[in-house]
């Protein structure tokens, strides 16, 4: 018989910005659920996005975490992942699953296409091309093809319960960005499953694209997790916390003597209230 996997859950910040209240809540809901489960917490540091990630922001992000008193295993970050993620996207251009696609966003929005989850969805312009040496291309998943090639499956959410993946909300998403290794789904998909992660936890703004990754891992012959997106924290406006709307920073109320540990506490009883 048996053993269950231990529980391993991760919290994967991008050094392009200081940390807010959203993503203390992020890392105090993953580290609750692995410490609750004997498991272990991860730390993975997503700096593949060139010039934008910052060294700078890892030390702070240490730094944040230790203030609201979370304890986490450091793996190592995206930038040392760039062969895995090559391998995988040659993988799948060799199975014929991925396509060139040298469109740019303007092009994409003066064709007409419907919107889906994650904005306008590709309507294929490019579907059928072949690679050529040396061209600026973004590589994009053939979402038909392997829906027919893989069948029906099936990823859980804890608490959506069973879902049946069905990633056409978003089109042919980019897998290989024209200027980046990876895109978030590919570099996220393989990360974790070589991480071990068996729980991925994070915001409910990021449910849809779990249909993406999991036509990524049997694709790719890896490991299915579970998952469980968490409501997401909202500002006085009900928008989003961003660090692009300037939402206050963990780094600042650090800064200022604000109680790191007080803070965590608020933050776990916000989550005990709305049920997440």
């Amino acid at each position: 018989m048996r053993e269950p996997l231990q529980t391993v859950t991760r919290f994967a910040p991008s050094p392009n910005g200081s940390l807010h209240l959203g993503h203390a809540f992020s890392a105090i809901f993953a580290h609750d659920i692995a410490k609750q489960a004997g498991g272990r917490f991860l730390l993975r540091i997503e700096d593949i996005d060139g010039p934008r990630s910052r060294t700078e922001f890892v030390d702070e992000f240490r730094r944040d975490l230790e203030w609201l008193g979370l304890e986490w295993e450091e793996v190592p970050p995206q930038s040392t992942r760039i062969d895995s993620y090559r391998a995988a996207a040659d993988r799948l251009v060799e199975r014929g699953m991925l396509y060139p696609c040298t469109c740019t966003r303007k092009e994409i929005e003066a064709i007409p296409a419907r919107r889906g989850a994650d904005g306008l969805v590709y309507p294929g312009a490019c579907k059928g091309r072949s690679l050529k040496p040396d061209e600026p291309a973004a590589l994009r998943l053939d979402v038909d093809k392997a829906m027919a090639e893989l069948g029906e499956l099936v990823w859980t959410d804890e608490k959506a319960g069973s879902v049946v993946a069905d990633p056409r909300e978003f089109g042919d998403v980019v897998i290989v960005r024209k200027d980046l290794p990876a895109s978030y789904h590919l570099a996220a998909t393989l990360d974790d499953a070589a991480d071990g992660v068996t729980m991925v936890t994070r915001g409910m703004d990021l449910f849809a694209a779990t249909h993406i990754h999991r036509i990524l891992q049997q694709l790719l012959e890896l490991p299915v997790p579970h998952w469980h997106h968490h409501k997401l924290l909202l500002d006085e406006d009900g928008q989003k916390l961003a660090k692009r709307r300037g939402s206050p920073s963990l780094a600042e109320r650090r800064e200022s003597g604000e109680d790191g540990l007080a803070l965590a506490e608020q933050l776990r009883l916000q989550h005990m209230q709305s049920g997440t």
